[in-house]
């Protein structure tokens, strides 16, 4: 009996182990370089994003910091009635990209993308070139805009065809952090001889 409780504890410390190094977030969330080279995979999933749908690296890393830290199983928070009793969360957004169920789910049957997952950094970043386009397309968005493809990520194309960012003080101003981020990773990147 002993023995397999001992294999079972040794299994279950092995797989929590192996959980949280895929859901943590980098170490150096300000230090582009220092990122990458941390998470190899990120980079390859952004140049292949990148490549395929034309949204520069960082563009993609400043959306992904904005919106998950990072970190692959990222959730809104639970809201609360009475201040205790949960209710469910903001909304359904998960993941990297913090794609909304119906978005999501929209993305996998137009892209083929069945077993497409919110928590796989390319996945997620497939998904960001794929959203970032009908941005440009829809509304003319510039896909090296990334304040404005924020804007329109965040409030949905029809949101921002009809300005409604316009009215939320604190989505401007969260939208120019993410230009700014963005605008700092590139320089980043362009000053580290691996990721040129």
């Amino acid at each position: 009996m002993s023995r397999i409780l001992c294999a079972f504890l040794i299994v279950a410390t092995l797989a929590a182990c192996g959980r949280g190094a895929g859901t943590s977030a980098p170490r150096q969330l300000d230090n582009a370089c220092a990122l990458l080279k941390e998470r190899p995979t990120y980079y390859k999933a952004f140049k292949a994003t990148e490549r395929k749908w034309g949204v520069p690296v960082h563009v993609q890393m400043a959306t992904i910091y904005q919106e998950s830290k990072f970190k692959s199983d990222a959730r809104t928070p639970f809201q609360y009635t009475l201040g205790v009793i949960p209710v469910g969360r903001q909304s359904s957004a998960f993941g990297y990209s913090q794609a909304l169920d119906a978005t999501w789910k929209e993305y996998q049957r137009k892209e083929g993308k069945r077993m497409a997952r919110r928590n796989n950094i390319r996945d997620a970043s497939d998904f960001m070139g794929y959203y970032m386009n009908i941005s440009r397309e829809r509304n003319g968005i510039s896909l090296h805009d990334a304040r404005n493809q924020y804007l329109a990520y965040h409030d949905g194309h029809t949101g921002y065809a009809r300005g409604t960012y316009r009215q939320k003080a604190w989505l401007m101003r969260v939208a120019g952090e993410v230009g700014q981020r963005s605008e700092m990773y590139k320089a980043q990147l362009a000053s580290c001889r691996r990721f040129r």
